[in-house]
Parts: C-alpha cells; structure tokens; sequence
C-alpha cells in the first residue's frame, strides 16, 4: 500500500508540474505578444528601452488615442484577470503581477489623475530626439531619417498639446517652460552637428533642416502661449490624500501602505537624529573645541556639519572628482568582495543636457534591455553660470564626504549596477516595468552597506571602519530619503506650507538653502517618487536582516546581493517572497 501510494503521489506532483509548465509556455506567449502590442502603443517609450522599429513614430496626444490606449489596456486586464496565478512559476507570478498593475495604473492616470490636463510639461519631444542623436544604435544616417520622420509630426503634437490643456499649475507650466526652451539645442546646435557628420545628400539635410526650422517655431510657440496664460487662480500642484494614496499604491508596490510609511520614516528621522548627536558629541573637540556645545542637539548637529562641510571640491572640478572616484569605488567592491562587477557595461560621466534641467542634480540615464550594450550615463548638474553665494551652498551640500555617498547611490553599486543586473533578468516585463521603489531603494540600500564594510575614501581599500565623520555625513544623507517621504506625504496629503517645508529640509534634514529650494521644486511637479528612496531601502534592509537572522553563519553578504537583483527590478515585497521560498 505504501509503495501504491507513493507512486500516486509521484504521478499527481509530475501531472501537476507539467500542467504549471504548460501554463507558463501560454503565459511566456503572451507576454511576447502583448510586448510586442505595447511598443505599438508607446512608441516613445519603445525607443527609451532600446527597441528602435517605432522610433519614427510621434504618438500625437488627442482623445482618440487616449481612447485607444483605454482600449489597449481594458483587454490585456480581461485576459490577465483569468489567469490563475497558482498556476505559474514564482518568477512568472511576479510578472502577471506586474502586468496587471501597469494596465490599470494606465487606466487610472488617464481617467482619474488627469495629469494630460494640467501639466503642461508632459509635451516635450526635446529628450526621444536627443537620444535618436547621441546614441549610436543604428547608422547615423538611418537615425536622421528617422528624426526627420518624426520632426514631421511635431507641429501637430504641440497644437494638441495646448488643446489639451485645462487649468494647469503654475509650477508644472514653468517646468514645460523652462525645459521646452532648453531643449531648442536639440534642434539647433546638435542637430547640425549630426547632419555634418551624415552621408545624406544635399537635398536630404536641406529638407531636415527646413523642418527643424519649423520644429523650433512650434516649441517657441508652445512656450510663448504658456507663459500667456493667466495663472491667476491656477489649479495646486498638491495631488490630494485619496490621489497620493492611490498613486503610491500604484507606484510603490509596497507591503507598507503610504501612512504606515510615513509614520515609519517620522519615526526612523528621530532616530538618526540621536545617532548624529552621538557622533557629534565625539567629534566635538576634534573641530570645535574652541566653541561652547549647544544644549539643543540640532543645533549642535548642525555645527558639526557645517565645520565638516567645508571639505569641498572647487567648481570647476565637480565633474572631474567624480569620474575619479568610479574607478576607486570598484576596486573597494572587488577588494571586498561584495558583489560581481561586470567592467564590460560602458559607464560615461557627462554633464546633465539642458532638456533634463529643472528636477535633480544627479541622475542616471541607463541603456534599456533591447540596447544591453549601449552608455550608461551619469547625468552631472553643471554650475556654470552660477553665483559664488550659490555654488559655494550647492558644494557644501555635496561634500567630499556626501559627494563620495552621491556616487556610491547613482553609479557604483547603486543604480548603475542594479541596472546592468535588471537588463540580464530572464524576463523583459521586469526590465520594462521596472519598479522604482526598488530601484531608488538599492542605491539607498548600497549607502550604508558600503559604510558597513569599511568604505572611506580616506582610508584606502583595506578601511574595515568608515570614520565617525563619514558616517556622520552619512546619516545627514540617509536624512534625505527619510525626509524626502515625510516631505513628499505632507506637501501633497497634509498641505504643508514651502516655509514649514524648509524649515524640515534645513533645520531637521541640515540641508543647505539651495539645496532645499530645488526639493521644494520637485515635490512641487512630482508625486510619490520621492517615496521610493525610504520605502525601497527600509524594505530591502527589513529582507537582508530577516536572511541572516534565519541563515545565521551560512549567509554570505554577496550571495544575497547577487540573488536579490537577479530578480530584475521587482517589487521587494514580490523578492521576498521568492526568496524565503527558496530557504525552504
């Protein structure tokens, strides 16, 4: 009877194996054909991932294709819903997972956020035509065609564009402004420079550059009648609690709901607070042994840091300092054997283009998993131009000892690492519906665990303590992510004010002037995404000390990096799972 039961057993788990095969070989179809319907649907963002057929395509925004879109999206949630998740592997679960969250996400920006109506800054071709230029996917000669292809529809686009537009905010108006007129060198100076080092014939840079002519009228045009607009009474930036909230939920993909990670990082602001005090303490009369301490540890704080901020590069070397840190940073990686480094995947420090100003200082514009061996660029804010009074705050913000962090979050093992581990998933719907919760919660993450393995860029590659005042430094970073939720919660939920909104940016956070001016901008024109960076980072953080409580001697720390990113840029919640699974 044993034996008879054993061989039953045996039969019903091969059976329902090769049933779960079989409905992963349907759903793998599917995938490849609704991928396929997408970048029909979003030739642009096609384009941005590295899948060029539609790169001559300019999707013009009417209520048509809205409509369209609604459509497009309405079936894929029919045939995604009767989907029985028990049935797929646990990498294909995540995928149905995330497919059906982009469909209504979809859904729901065009019906309820409405955000085609009020922000202005959405219509914007400066950037898909800058990358057909700067990057080198295809003959030169093939991108100008394209360009041109695509130029023909711009003067139409932008007509729409302001047909569109009802009651915008100020603040998103002066973002289209300001990033529509830097993106005119797109059509001028760069696009000049592409057609002289064309092979097309006479006639046909004759006829791309009449177009651009008219290319630069209609963005002038499109500026000239926002700034024509009567903003008197305009619609707030601030989304509202019911928006946020359902616009985190859609964003985020969090276990944590968007109060309880608000309450969790009010909680987490008080304690790097006493941990900054500590080391404050300690540091005393190293730096200011000359000065009385104040009783009030946030002022004390503060001193501290700012005697500490004085150790800055000049202006005119803020590019060059970090293009000399990438190469130490990976050295100390692999010195420490903390995670594989792949030297193959070009990295190009740059100076950030004009068309992306107005929003970070810093960021990374990475190859897509159709273009796996294109640049990684690391976008830096210029100071050109600047004020003395204005770069001198900017630089002392980005320290030598924050500049360091800055780098390990943007580039190395952060988001330039991640990223290169995202494109090599086993699945493109991991790549493409990349979530930024865990993509700005790695860079986070990346922070401290450097600093944990003895990172300091004073102490060489065989540093096991990173020194109290880049940890100092560290925990005035970790501020910003942590205040970066409360401010984003508050701003846009709790209606907080730009003067309480400083005075948590500099007082709580010991941000400088600029540095809070240009948050205050970007919680001004976005929404949820200054979310990611806590929210990402506590998940992970919660997921590695859960591993090594269970593992114990067993867990190896680059095992565990290696695993987690080779899920692709899934929610954390969705990696947890598979990793806690596979303990078992």
């Amino acid at each position: 009877m044993k034996k008879v039961g054993f061989l039953v057993c045996l039969m019903m788990f091969s059976m329902s194996v090769f049933a779960g095969s079989r409905a992963d070989a349907r759903f793998d179809e599917y995938k490849e054909k609704v991928v396929k319907q997408m970048w029909r649907m979003y030739p642009g963002w096609a384009s941005s991932i590295g899948y060029h057929k539609y790169d001559s395509v300019l999707v013009i925004p009417t209520q048509a294709s809205r409509n369209e879109e609604l459509d497009f999206c309405e079936e894929q949630l029919k045939h995604l819903r009767k989907i029985d998740d028990s049935s797929l592997s646990d990498l294909n679960k995540i995928d149905l997972h995330l497919l059906i969250n982009q469909m209504e996400y979809a859904i729901w920006g065009i019906n309820e956020l409405k955000a085609w109506q009020w922000d202005p800054s959405q219509y914007n071709v400066s950037g898909a035509i800058a990358d057909m230029l700067g990057n080198d996917y295809a003959p030169l000669d093939d991108r100008l065609r394209n360009v041109y292809k695509k130029m023909l529809q711009i003067p139409l686009y932008y007509d729409v564009a302001r047909s569109n537009i009802k009651n915008p905010t100020a603040e998103h108006t002066q973002l289209a402004i300001d990033q529509n007129l830097g993106g005119l060198s797109v059509f001028t100076s760069d696009l000049e420079e592409a057609i002289k080092k064309s092979t097309l014939t006479d006639i046909e840079k004759e006829k791309i550059h009449t177009k651009s002519l008219l290319c630069v009228a209609a963005i002038k045009g499109y500026v000239d009648w926002l700034k024509a607009l009567n903003l008197s009474n305009a619609r707030s930036f601030r989304l509202g609690a019911d928006l946020y909230k359902q616009k985190f939920n859609f964003e985020i993909q969090s276990g944590y709901s968007a109060d309880e990670i608000f309450a969790k990082a009010e909680s987490h602001k008080k304690e790097l607070h006493q941990k900054m005090f500590e080391i404050t303490s300690q540091l005393w009369p190293k730096y200011l042994s000359a000065v009385t301490m104040p009783e009030d540890k946030l002022k004390a704080i503060k001193m501290m840091i700012d005697a500490l901020s004085q150790k800055h590069v000049k202006p005119g070397e803020f590019q060059k300092a970090i293009e000399q840190q990438i190469p130490y940073l990976v050295k100390f990686i692999q010195n420490k054997n903390l995670i594989y480094i792949d030297s193959t995947k070009p990295l190009v420090v740059r100076r950030e283009p004009d068309y992306m100003a107005g929003v970070a200082g810093a960021s990374i514009n990475a190859p897509g998993p159709y273009d796996k061996n294109g640049n990684t660029y690391y976008n830096v804010g210029s100071l050109d131009g600047w004020e003395a009074e204005k770069a001198e705050s900017y630089l002392r913000e980005y320290n030598h000892y924050i500049l360091q962090i800055l780098n390990i979050h943007e580039a190395i093992p952060g988001h330039y690492t991640q990223l290169v581990y995202a494109n090599q998933a086993p699945s493109i719907i991991k790549s493409i519906l990349g979530n930024n919760a865990m993509i700005e919660g790695w860079a986070v993450y990346t922070e401290r665990m450097m600093l944990e393995n003895g990172y300091d860029g004073d102490k060489g590659l065989e540093s096991t303590e990173a020194s109290p005042e880049m940890w100092l430094m560290y925990y005035k970073w970790n501020l910003r992510s942590t205040c970066n939720t409360i401010l984003d919660y508050k701003v846009h939920t709790k209606n907080m004010s730009k003067q309480d909104a400083m005075k948590l940016l500099t007082q709580e956070a010991f941000q400088q002037e600029a540095e809070a001016e240009g948050k205050w901008k970007r919680v001004s024109v976005t929404q949820v995404q200054l979310c990611c960076y806590f929210t990402g980072y506590t998940e992970i953080y919660d997921l590695r000390s859960m591993l090594m409580k269970k593992m114990g001697s067993n867990f190896k720390l680059k095992s565990f990096h290696e695993q987690f990113l080779s899920y692709g840029s899934s929610p954390v919640k969705y990696i947890k799972e598979m990793m806690l699974k596979e303990m078992h």
